[in-house]
């Protein structure tokens, strides 16, 4: 995404060419783009609808058909309560991870593409930076438990069964994992 004149907007920029294209225009903040496993999809945060939700679009910014209906280049695929931000897409393309503020209470969140299936998988003060792992069926992310407690990093399933605190020798913020190592 990238700010001009106090509005922000998705761009794709090739570095190879050195273009740039616009692919949001709307007066509203369009935000933290995340790519498809496919690259033919995006999805991102707009406070289009009143509040940040999610988004999904084509890659090259056309008009598309909507999950929910009608036709238009971006369509909303969350509805929910609370403030929905950080999207992710799985690596196979079957599920998008987020975080939903709702009140004081931070979710790490699932919801399919077409905004189905949607789930809450954890409740904390403050859970965010969801990161798939590469096979796309556990969820590293950030948990603060509470004001000044510090961050630890944390798994979950898409179950939203087995969660597990990762150890780390002090506190830890916004995972990210590797690739399969061969």
């Amino acid at each position: 995404s990238r700010e001009f004149a106090g509005n922000s907007d998705i761009y794709v920029i090739e570095l190879a060419r050195r273009t740039e294209r616009r692919l949001t225009t709307s007066p509203s903040i369009d935000t933290s783009p995340s790519y498809s496993p496919d690259g033919r999809m995006i999805v991102f945060v707009s406070d289009r609808g009143l509040g940040p939700q999610l988004y999904i679009m084509r890659e090259d910014g056309g008009a598309m058909s909507c999950p929910k209906g009608g036709i238009d280049s971006a369509c909303r695929i969350t509805f929910g309560a609370g403030r929905f931000e950080e999207p992710v897409w799985s690596p196979r393309g079957d599920w998008i991870a987020f975080t939903n503020q709702d009140g004081d209470k931070w979710h790490i969140g699932v919801v399919r593409p077409d905004g189905s299936g949607m789930r809450v998988l954890t409740e904390a003060w403050q859970d965010e930076s969801p990161t798939w792992s590469p096979n796309g069926r556990v969820i590293a992310f950030a948990r603060e438990a509470g004001r000044g407690a510090g961050h630890k990093l944390w798994t979950i399933d898409l179950t939203g069964r087995n969660l597990r605190r990762m150890p780390t020798p002090r506190d830890a913020s916004d995972p990210a994992w590797g690739p399969i190592l061969k």
